[in-house]
């Protein structure tokens, strides 16, 4: 049979007057996939195909498929690339005189195999590009450039002559080429190359198009950075202010798209003149920029110019009505606040209105900036400021009120009157979002130790709230009231804390409160040390009048100081707590002891839910390497580095369901990455001869994981679930450039809603869609609209595909993990379950579900073989939704016990997809949608009861 095809196929092939001919190609290429071909077939193919090549007869058309076909043929048979690339190599240059065939040819070549195999003569390809009169050859030939091996001069010769194309795409694709020059970190030692390269984007910063513009900012950007370190020490100051000036020149320009970039280039210059800084803020001209007479290498009226380009700069961006533009701002302005004290004083007021912005976005990046400032200690908040800051503390984003507190903890206040609005301010946010409190605890700490006099002041002021109401009762359970006995126990612990005495008896009180105070305090102290501290504080009561002063306070007694030192070699590493024998006063707290007790508490470890979050974020920032490692086509070593990744993850420990489930997150994570590196390779390099079964398995794989990543975790914030959906789409577009391996009306159904998706998502709240997720929400809108559909856009596909590049990614949320653990009571191989042929079975199931709420559809599976299963729905409103944890015994009805003497059956819990519209399941009584497992199966033996 397959003889019989291959003769049909080569006979027709051959006939170049017969219109069957590229059904022949399509005929050919099944041959190609298919694993079990022969190697005899194969080589005949080959064999055909490179005579076909040299026809001067083949129409475009003919000859763009037969290089698709050798393509193929390189990636399923890898020991025949060097064959095929000598062929293709030895086609382009036959045919030199058609522009469009040759192009197609070098297209190919680079698409096979690195640049050191498909090195060509850099002349020829210099030729071709000035001879091309086709766009599209022009640009495939500027894109391939790096690929075809072709040397560094002539390709910076090459994109910089097309800097001057009538076309804007050609110009663009070479002002892009310019830029990776740059960023592949190649080495250009004449400095009248760098300087001609950067004055001719200077120029291109006025072209008509705005693509094209914002190209030309991105490399004046990058080039410019390298044109200042090739200066001398004394000229690298000025001509960083030339640059950073033709940048500003840009954030008034008309396009969003070319102000955004701008904003993004102005913050990547890293030293700039105090005056020129200070000018961007202001839209006037300022006295002392008008004596200059010169600047850089400006005449003094060109620098006249420009002074009035960049006056008011940065005022301009944050007023801009796109709140893209107003973000891009915010950021841009981070780097240069901690370089001079007058810039960060005057930009503190303009950083202060975008906390009232509309654009939550916008408000996030302000309150970034700001905590950026205050970790440099050039943050100095003033009366003035205060109500649009303490307005962030009662947002209603969480994310939002989070990293406000965060700028407290490290704020530096100047007088009382300041900290008693902020404290003011910190005890409306408890008071009107009560989960916030242990994070309000904490903030209280902070304050409380870097602002020692000012707390104990506070703490006197309101000391009749802390105090017995009647008969002596305390009124603890009120949030103010703990709130006010954290700022007084942190107290003492300041440097700073000169004559303002915290009374004794309020650490008795706050020792009735350890659980709820420890908890919130474990960045900086575990419960032991804690209750140490309080205990000894709280004893000095025992001096003076304090002894009688209320004697029916709770005051803590030897037995719980004897408690609190019964883990001497904790590894927080403090000191036990030395105490006299039972007849012996217990010491009072002097100022030494006070300070070591400080220092331990400071320097003791932090909660291990920070600590799991912050070894997890260093994690996921190597993944990001390994993923640059993938895109230089290094996927061994990439994948060895995320292996690396996942063994040091499983070292990490957890005690608590949040950080096993930032744990199981990560994890997840870094096998999705793994699974993205394997298909890259086959898909994107083509250097893999796995078989296409092999790839559909992996790209199988890749979808159950993907699934659970978006489904089985909670608590993402909208950035962190936007990268979800991001690698989902990258997966998607995957599969779709490889159209003969999955059904693509299924896979660009599911594109789509994920699209809807995130437009969705922006509707409930401002987010920034990275490029990838804009540009395919593009190519899904084009492909729908197509009437060719799928196989007449998959180029466009291609393309995303080809620039996706990996965002770094971190986790801020505190991510839950939706788990199930399932078994069967005193069940094994040796104490069977016992069944009636014919009749229902009752299988007892112990359940325990994580975070499940009463919203999820679970689903019991039980199945005897994939192709018998069995759906029993967990209706969670009559057994019982939860948050966190819920634990039932169920007696799971199992209807198809065979005629058999004893049978296992498999048992699972899997959860519906809500959300997988485009995935509908038909299950007679079962799910309407995928399920995703939460826990593994569990095997139930069963076996029949005997009749006497």
């Amino acid at each position: 049979m397959e003889h019989q095809l291959l003769h049909t196929c080569l006979q027709s092939l051959n006939d170049n007057n017969n219109p069957l001919s590229l059904q022949a190609l399509a005929s050919l290429r099944s041959l190609i996939i298919n694993p079990n071909t022969s190697d005899s077939t194969i080589y005949s193919i080959l064999e055909t195909l490179t005579r076909s090549l040299q026809l001067r007869t083949n129409s475009l058309t003919t000859h763009h498929h037969i290089l698709k076909l050798l393509t193929d043929l390189a990636s399923h048979r890898t020991h025949l690339s060097s064959q095929i690339l000598n062929s293709i190599h030895y086609s382009s240059l036959l045919f030199t005189e058609s522009i469009q065939i040759a192009t197609e040819s070098l297209t190919s070549l680079a698409s096979i195999a690195n640049s050191d195999h498909n090195k060509i003569d850099d002349q020829l390809f210099m030729s071709l590009c000035f001879a091309a009169t086709s766009t599209s050859a022009r640009l495939r030939l500027l894109r391939n450039g790096e690929r075809l091996g072709i040397g560094m001069h002539v390709l910076f010769t090459v994109f910089l002559g097309f800097t001057e194309d009538p076309y804007p795409y050609v110009r663009k694709a070479s002002l892009d080429g310019l830029l990776g020059l740059c960023k592949s970190g190649n080495v250009f030692e004449d400095i009248s190359v760098i300087e001609g390269c950067y004055f001719r984007a200077v120029e291109l910063l006025q072209d008509k198009e705005h693509s094209v513009r914002s190209a030309a900012i991105r490399v004046v950007s990058e080039w410019g950075q390298m044109l200042i370190a090739a200066k001398e020490e004394n000229d690298k100051i000025d001509w960083s202010n030339q640059v950073f000036v033709q940048l500003c020149s840009m954030v008034r320009d008309m396009s969003v798209e070319v102000r955004v970039e701008a904003f993004n280039a102005l913050g990547k210059i890293k030293l700039v003149s105090e005056d020129i800084l200070l000018q961007t803020l202001s839209k006037k001209v300022l006295a002392i920029m008008k004596e200059k007479n010169s600047h850089g290498q400006c005449t003094a009226e060109r620098f006249e110019i420009l002074a009035s380009s960049y006056a008011g700069a940065f005022v301009h961006g944050l007023e801009d009505e796109f709140h893209e533009v107003r973000k891009s701002a915010c950021n841009s302005l981070r780097i240069h606040t901690i370089l001079y004290a007058e810039f960060a004083r005057r930009s503190l007021s303009l950083l202060m209105d975008m906390l009232n912005d509309d654009s939550m976005a916008v408000r996030l990046e302000a309150l970034e900036t700001l905590h950026h400032m205050a970790t440099f200690e050039c943050l100095h908040v003033q009366e003035i400021h205060m109500h649009m800051f303490l307005g962030s503390l009662l947002d209603n984003c969480d994310l939002i009120r989070s990293i406000a507190r965060k700028i407290f903890k490290l704020v530096k206040l100047s007088n009382l009157k300041l900290f008693r609005s902020s404290i003011h301010g910190i005890l409306q946010n408890l008071e009107r979002y009560t989960k916030d409190e242990a994070d309000v605890f904490s903030v209280l700490f902070f304050m409380g130790r870097s602002h020692g006099n000012f707390a104990a002041h506070v703490v006197k002021e309101v000391s009749q709230e802390i105090e017995p109401v009647l008969e002596g009762k305390l009124v603890l359970d009120s949030a103010r009231v703990a709130a006010f006995l954290v700022l007084a126990i942190s107290a003492p612990l300041s440097q700073n804390q000169n004559g303002q005495n915290i009374p004794p008896r309020l650490f008795s009180y706050a020792v009735t409160l350890l659980g709820r105070i420890s908890s919130a305090l474990r960045e900086v102290v575990d419960q032991d040390t804690l209750l140490a501290y309080l205990s000894q504080c709280s004893r000095s009561s025992t001096r003076g009048t304090e002894v009688e002063e209320s004697p029916l306070l709770p005051v803590v007694d030897d037995a719980v100081l004897t408690h609190s030192r019964k883990d001497v070699n904790s590894p927080v590493g403090v000191p036990m707590l030395q105490t006299g024998n039972e007849n012996s006063k217990v010491q009072p707290v002097i100022s030494c002891e006070l300070e070591d007790l400080a220092t331990s508490i400071v320097e003791c470890q932090a909660d291990e839910l920070d600590e799991v979050m912050k070894s997890v974020n260093l994690i996921l920032a190597r993944v990001r390497d390994a993923w640059l490692l993938v895109q230089s086509r290094c996927t061994n070593v990439a994948v060895r580095a995320l292996r690396d990744c996942k063994r040091e993850l499983a070292m990490l420990t957890s005690a608590s369901l949040e950080s096993a489930g930032i744990l199981a997150f990560t994890m997840q994570y870094l096998q999705v990455m793994k699974l993205f590196a394997k298909i890259w390779e086959h898909v994107v390099w083509k250097i893999r001869s796995d078989e296409t079964g092999g790839l559909e398995y992996l790209f199988g794989k890749l979808d159950v994981r993907l699934r659970e990543l978006r489904y089985r975790y909670i608590g993402f914030s909208k950035e962190e679930e936007l990268y979800v959906l991001e690698l989902i789409v990258v997966a998607c577009m995957l599969r779709l450039s490889k159209v003969e391996i999955c059904c693509s009306p299924t896979t660009m159904k599911k594109l789509s809603a994920i699209i809807s998706h995130i437009e969705i998502l922006n509707d409930k709240g401002p987010i920034e869609p990275s490029n990838i997720l804009m540009d395919a929400k593009k190519t899904v809108h084009e492909i729908e609209s197509s009437k060719a559909g799928i196989s007449c856009s998959l180029f466009l596909i291609t393309n995303l595909v080809d620039f996706f590049t990996l965002k770094q990614f971190s986790l801020c949320s505190r991510v839950r993990h939706i788990n199930a653990e399932l078994d069967v009571p005193g069940n094994d191989s040796e104490n069977p379950l016992p069944f009636v042929s014919g009749l229902p079975v009752a299988i007892p199931l112990d359940i325990t579900l994580y975070n499940v709420s009463s919203e999820n559809r679970l689903w019991l599976t039980i199945r005897m073989s994939q192709e018998s299963t069995q759906f029993v729905f967990l209706d969670l409103n009559i057994l019982g939704g939860c948050n966190e944890v819920k634990k039932f015994t169920f007696m799971a009805p199992f209807y198809r016990t065979p005629k058999a003497r004893s049978f296992s059956s498999w048992i699972s819990i899997g959860m519906e997809c809500a959300l997988e519209d485009c995935h509908l399941v038909k299950h007679c009584g079962g799910p309407k949608r995928k399920l995703v497992y939460l826990c593994q199966e569990k095997e139930v033996h069963l076996c029949l009861v005997r009749r006497d």
